[in-house]
């Protein structure tokens, strides 16, 4: 049975420049570390099982008001990320239904506006697994993170980039994950909330040092080339800036327009010293 706070990360490649440096330095005193899917960790801390999580933006938007954010760190991209794809055989136009993964809010709702706005297309969507793509019938299937990076090499389908389609109508990078920390456990453990940040800042250092060395030994969980895992994480930003918070923003303003949303999320941060 754990004890003390537990922060969650998502289990994924694309965490491990953070994961890899923290279990060969160990965590903070007092915090457990709980890796899982998105949508868990989103639901694990909008129940407070968990007091920080490496949360979905969309479950972000969701409960702002009990959240605040950690200065400077989330997942985003730039372009093309390799890891959110959506997969189909008819023309986008003809097609009859789309299934989505269960394990990411985030990334439903940014084909949602994909298709529906940036497309003006009205497709139905459902919740489901890749067998029902592979059945066929007019059916496209988004996949996320580890799953989409083992789908990129499948033959005869076509494949679209979310990150690189929100670039190319926005000009601004796409913002997938946020780290999230309730308010409640800040105005209790701030102290220890802190130590975590200054944690987690450094175990990214150390695995930006060591980008190389990670990719080669976590390319085999897809499995892919350790060159083609380096392209990959060198393509993920760990970092938010300037213009992944409008990013952000943008994602936040178009959920609203499509009613996905209710009211408009504020972006509001724990004050951490850097």
């Amino acid at each position: 049975m754990m004890t003390g706070n537990t922060v969650g990360v998502v289990n994924y490649i694309n965490t491990s420049q953070i994961m890899i440096p923290w279990r060969r330095l160990g965590g903070p005193e007092g915090w457990n570390v709980l890796e899982s899917t998105p949508t868990t960790l989103n639901r694990l801390l909008r129940e407070g099982a968990i007091e920080v999580g490496l949360i979905s933006s969309f479950a972000y938007g969701q409960s702002w008001q009990d959240y605040l954010l950690f200065p400077g760190l989330g997942i985003s991209a730039a372009g093309p990320v390799k890891s959110v794809l959506f997969i189909h055989r008819e023309p986008l136009h003809e097609l009859e239904r789309i299934v989505t993964t269960s394990h990411s809010a985030t990334s439903v709702n940014l084909l949602r506006i994909i298709v529906e706005d940036f497309l003006n297309l009205s497709i139905p969507f459902y919740t489901g697994g890749f067998e029902e793509f592979e059945a066929g019938g007019g059916t496209g299937y988004l996949a996320i993170g580890d799953e989409a990076l083992r789908l990129s090499s499948l033959e005869g389908v076509d494949k679209e980039d979310l990150a690189a389609i929100w670039m190319e109508h926005t000009g601004l990078p796409f913002v997938f994950a946020v780290w999230a920390v309730r308010r409640e456990a800040w105005e209790r453990e701030r102290v220890s909330i802190e130590k975590l940040y200054a944690h987690i800042v450094k175990c990214l250092d150390a695995g930006s040092a060591a980008l190389g060395d990670i990719a080669r030994a976590v390319a085999p969980r897809i499995p892919m080339r350790p060159d083609q895992c380096l392209a990959y994480l060198q393509g993920i930003r760990l970092t938010l800036g300037k213009e992944e918070l409008e990013g952000l923003n943008r994602y936040f303003m178009l959920l609203e327009d499509l009613g996905l949303l209710k009211g408009a999320p504020v972006l509001q941060f724990a004050e951490i010293p850097r």
